[in-house]
């Protein structure tokens, strides 16, 4: 287990010695260990003690609180990295246009080169959808052959809105007509598979904030996603190269009923998966988060790395001596 997923209303989760217990109504209804978890969801009318949360943050286990039915995201971030060199170098590079350009640059390239990737295995096991696969592999192609063209971020996100509008376009040839996918929408969704969508980049984000976060970077200081108020604009730059392992995935659940039509409804906030889909769809991304997960540590070790490595901290032993 690394992930602890609870979506019960009126449960107290409280800290016993090294575990986490569970209360309803008074009586103690389970426990389950700290030691293994790296991450804890939250949903629904659910209560923690101070002393949790402390033990929780001591032992690097971050906390996603998902909150209203469109399970808004709050982060409580685990202790971040000791040394703030690594903080300083990334807020001096943000204010380096070039470095920005660049960067941003590469986070679209493995974006659609993990697009094609993947459609070219659609192309292979879908025999209905070939035609349209493979015209979306081709334009994602060209768009990918074009991104040293991009001499601004105003036009590199351009090349990458339009690359996505056909990146959807042959995506959709792959999901089923009953899921009523015609392209990405959001804010809300307004069917099925987009509602998959939409969780399962919230957890992508929500996952990617706290890895940079313990790497000793800044989530709200990013490179291709500006600043913007209440904004984790890295964590958003990072997700981008990430989003096909999230797709991957929610295909997958529609192909193999893990998740049908019958578990979403449809109000004025949008369609929504339901508590029982809500459960099955925990189990597999906890299933798959081997995958998602090591593709964001591949991602934030890279990023670290062009940022520059933390900054080892100057010996005092020469220059102190005979001091105090």
């Amino acid at each position: 287990m690394s992930s602890l997923f609870v979506d019960r209303r009126g449960v107290e989760l409280e800290l016993e010695s090294d575990a986490i217990v569970f209360r309803e109504n008074g009586d103690r209804i389970g426990t389950v260990p700290i030691m293994p978890l790296t991450r804890i969801f939250l949903r629904g009318d659910i209560g923690l003690s101070a002393a949790l949360l402390g033990k929780l943050g001591e032992r690097g286990v971050g906390v996603v609180i998902l909150s209203g039915r469109q399970g808004k995201p709050s982060l409580l971030l685990a202790r971040p990295h000791n040394d703030a060199s690594r903080r300083v170098e990334q807020i001096r590079k943000s204010l380096d246009a070039g470095f920005c350009l660049d960067l941003a640059r590469k986070f679209i390239d493995r974006k659609l080169a993990r697009q094609i990737e993947w459609f070219d295995e659609l192309r292979e096991s879908d025999m209905q959808a070939r035609y349209e696969i493979s015209h979306a592999m081709q334009l994602l192609r060209e768009h990918r052959a074009r991104l040293p063209q991009a001499d601004s971020l105003g036009k590199l996100r351009g090349m990458e809105g339009s690359a996505a509008a056909r990146y959807f376009d042959g995506l959709k040839a792959v999901v089923p007509e009953s899921l009523h996918f015609g392209s990405r929408n959001r804010r809300p969704p307004r069917d099925p598979f987009n509602a998959l969508l939409s969780l399962t980049y919230t957890l992508a984000h929500s996952e990617l904030a706290i890895a940079l976060y313990g790497a000793g970077l800044d989530p709200y200081v990013g490179f291709y996603h500006q600043l913007d108020f209440g904004r984790e604009s890295l964590a958003s730059d990072v997700l981008e190269p990430v989003r096909p392992l999230a797709d991957r995935f929610c295909l997958r659940l529609i192909r193999k009923q893990t998740i049908t039509k019958e578990d979403f409804s449809t109000t004025e906030s949008g369609c929504l998966l339901g508590k029982a889909g809500r459960a099955r769809y925990y189990t597999a991304y906890e299933e798959y988060s081997e995958v998602l997960r090591s593709g964001i540590q591949a991602e934030v070790e890279s990023l670290a790395g062009q940022i520059g490595r933390a900054i080892e901290a100057p010996s005092f032993d020469a220059c102190d001596e005979g001091q105090p």
